[in-house]
């Protein structure tokens, strides 16, 4: 059964496709819990939706980099007697650079972030979902995780290969309890996320085309978790992509992506 008034947690909300979450569900009546680093963005942008759309907002920062951060996050929806319907795992960020140019604790902080906390919030959260028969699980992945990997941001396209897959695995266990989950993958977003990693400049060179708003990209998220879709790629251009990939021997893509990496990917080198 449909919550009449459901209860969203997004991560990574301040800013890009998870501020763009929350301003779509709250529009079509979530109440929501909004989480991520930066205290200011959320509150600025839970004021935002209890104004335009009479929710109730709740913030709850996190550094999810943080091995405690999950289980205090989820201590503090408990204490608050919050009860999460929807999950929307979309914190993430890139590392620029080769694997060996940046110290192991810089990569195991993105391995938190990026693989392990949405694992454990879904561990967590999930007992709850399965006792009331209703709820939405929507991983935020990438096309990245369709395409052979690249030089530079080396982990990148590896973490969103395994929230596709855990995805699956996911739904399969749990579409006959009332439960969706849907790995969503756009493609190029505009959004800061290549402000922060330093690649706006390379990005500026792709043609327009290969670009979606935050907007759309939820957009169809939402409407692909709505239908049981498992894995959703966004906008065509992308599913043209995915698909040409498929197709081509790996020989092939493994070139191309080689070729391209030299041109899109920040290619800082081992000090």
């Amino acid at each position: 059964m449909t919550a009449a008034r459901p209860l969203t947690l997004v991560t990574g909300a301040s800013a890009g496709i998870g501020a763009a979450f929350a301003r779509d569900l709250a529009a079509r009546g979530h109440d929501l819990v909004l989480t991520a680093r930066r205290t200011e963005r959320l509150e600025a942008l839970a004021g935002e939706l209890r104004t335009r759309y009479q929710r109730n907002v709740t913030v709850l920062p996190a550094d999810l980099a943080d091995p405690q951060a999950v289980a205090a996050l989820c201590d503090a929806l408990a204490a608050r007697g919050l009860a999460v319907d929807w999950l929307v795992n979309n914190a993430g960020y890139g590392v620029p650079g080769t694997f060996e140019s940046n110290d192991w604790p810089v990569h195991e902080a993105f391995i938190r972030v990026l693989m392990t906390a949405p694992t454990e919030l879904a561990w967590r959260l999930l007992p709850g979902m399965r006792e009331r028969g209703y709820g939405r699980i929507i991983n935020v992945a990438s096309l990245a995780g369709h395409v052979p990997g690249s030089a530079g941001h080396t982990l990148y396209a590896a973490s969103k290969a395994y929230l596709i897959k855990f995805s699956q695995s996911l739904a399969l266990e749990n579409r006959h309890l009332g439960i969706h989950v849907c790995a969503l993958c756009p493609g190029f977003t505009w959004s800061e996320f290549h402000d922060v990693t330093g690649t706006r400049e390379l990005m500026n060179k792709l043609p327009g085309f290969m670009w979606q708003t935050a907007e759309a990209v939820v957009r169809e998220g939402h409407d692909a978790v709505e239908r049981g879709e498992v894995v959703h790629v966004t906008g065509g251009v992308n599913r043209f992509i995915k698909a040409l990939v498929k197709l081509l021997p790996d020989r092939l893509t493994l070139w191309l992506s080689a070729r391209e990496s030299k041109r899109y990917r920040a290619q800082a080198t081992a000090p």
